[in-house]
């Protein structure tokens, strides 16, 4: 699955290691969701998104 996080988190100003505090996941999680090697859950998908102030759909695609 493909995914925006890298560009919505610099475009936020914020770190994989502050993505990851904020959604409560080691910051080799998001490293792996980054770089299509791990799919999320969608309850961590969510996570991600009002993290990154945006939903779910802007940020990941199939």
């Amino acid at each position: 699955m493909q995914n925006k996080i890298f560009e919505l988190r610099k475009s936020a100003g914020l770190t994989q290691g502050m993505l990851a505090k904020k959604c409560k996941v080691s910051r080799q999680t998001i490293n792996a969701i980054e770089n299509d090697r791990y799919d999320p859950t969608l309850q961590l998908a969510f996570k991600i998104a009002a993290v990154l102030n945006t939903t779910v759909d802007n940020v990941f695609k199939n």
